[in-house]
């Protein structure tokens, strides 16, 4: 690059052996290299990974605090759509990622840089929802993404030549080679992919951080209550201890406290990335599998069975927006404004239990409750005619009469 003023770049660091390398290697490109790291509930030593970006050469070590910002602005909305790709992946990346990248357009805003990178794979959907965003945020941005590269991807074949790069540049790295998989954190879980899990038919090792296996929980349950609001947590009571949590941060780390002693939350699944292939993913949620159970009930309970149908297809398109990296289109903003407006009823108690592995409902109740407890009892008559149900059904059967009589009349000519 020619000319006396650097341009500046804002990476996306984890201080792990990929970041770590492209750090120094941008440096080498000639550019002025800002760090950036977000906490978003990740087991890390933030002090340590500064000063390691530091003596690495970037010019700054921008660390955020995003954990409450996470939980009430991220994964609460995913709580009230009951977000779920798949039918199994309740979203802990897909979620953090737009988070981590609003923070990151800001910071590259205030460092003055018109430059962005990051460690993501040209294979995963990381790559996706991080420049998506960021676009969405910051229209002039340049992304640079050099496992897209080939001057970066031929040079760093495999992980044994980054670690051959990073002895000859003096990079510390607290792993080693053989590594087995690799694992991304945060609040709302853990996931392990790669390595010896891209055998689909080997089972997973003893991996999970989050969760205790059932074999080794507590062989008595514990009963929580769960209070919401307009669809959202806003208090949790243990029946067994007394022990209360009525602020969101502090909901769901003791959700997940309590889901983790007791094994809830562990999946294995094969799942469709946005890009196009097939991958395997073993994730642990233990408080976002809770409190997905939990909602799910207190809203089937409190809201009218028509609007709940549009709901779940709402649900279902948010997760798939989330998953593909759309949290910023304007598609999704009006999915989420929907969701939201749905949720304006939904406000009771569920309890429930956890126990080895499994979440079972044990009741509910609300002020805003469709449930007639009247009307649907086999022991009182109530308003409910009995006879109106004669020529419900005879409604109901005559297209399915009329659907058959004129197929068999259409098969005998």
């Amino acid at each position: 690059m020619s000319g006396d003023a650097k341009p500046k770049v804002l990476l996306a660091y984890s201080g792990g052996l990929d970041t770590s390398c492209i750090l120094v290697w941008l440096i080498e490109q000639g550019y002025d290299v800002f760090a950036y790291m977000a906490n978003v509930g990740q087991d890390e030593d933030f002090k340590a990974a500064r000063a390691k970006g530091l003596k690495l050469g970037a010019k700054k070590v921008i660390i955020s605090d995003l954990v409450k910002e996470f939980v009430e602005d991220y994964i609460w909305p995913a709580v009230q759509a009951n977000a779920i790709y798949e039918d199994r992946y309740l979203l802990g990346t897909a979620l953090a990622r737009p988070c981590i990248a609003k923070t990151m357009v800001e910071v590259a805003k205030q460092e003055g840089a018109t430059f962005i990178s990051h460690g993501a794979t040209g294979k995963g959907n990381d790559q996706i929802r991080f420049e998506l965003s960021c676009y969405a945020l910051y229209p002039e941005v340049q992304v640079i993404a050099p496992w897209r590269m080939p001057e970066f991807y031929k040079r760093f074949r495999g992980r044994q030549d980054l670690f051959e790069y990073a002895e000859k540049n003096n990079i510390p790295l607290p792993v080693t080679p053989k590594s087995p998989w690799s694992m991304d954190a945060n609040l709302m879980h853990i996931s392990f992919e790669s390595g010896i899990l891209e055998d689909p038919k080997a089972h997973a090792p003893d991996l999970y951080l989050m969760t205790t296996g059932p074999e080794k929980s507590p062989d008595k349950p514990e009963k929580l209550e769960i209070e919401f609001e307009k669809g959202v947590p806003v208090k949790v009571t243990n029946l067994n201890c007394g022990t209360t949590k009525s602020q969101a941060l502090d909901i769901f780390v003791y959700l997940n406290e309590v889901g983790g002693r007791h094994g809830i939350g562990r999946i294995d699944i094969v799942e469709n990335r946005f890009i196009g292939m097939k991958s395997r993913g073993v994730y642990e949620t233990p408080g976002g599998t809770i409190l997905y159970h939990a909602h799910i009930d207190i809203e089937a309970f409190t809201m009218d069975r028509e609007v709940r149908k549009i709901k779940q297809s709402l649900g279902l398109k948010f997760s798939e927006q989330v998953y593909q990296g759309f949290w910023y289109s304007p598609e999704c903003e009006y999915t989420k404004l929907c969701i939201a407006s749905s949720q304006q009823c939904v406000r009771g108690k569920v309890t429930l239990s956890v126990y080895k592995g499994q979440v079972y409902i044990l009741g509910r109740e609300s002020p805003l409750s469709l449930y007639n407890e009247e009307l649907v009892s086999m022991d009182v008559q109530g308003e409910y005619d009995p006879v109106d149900a004669a020529g419900f059904i005879k409604i109901n059967s005559l297209r399915l009469k009329e659907f058959n009589r004129l197929r068999s009349k259409a098969k005998s000519t």
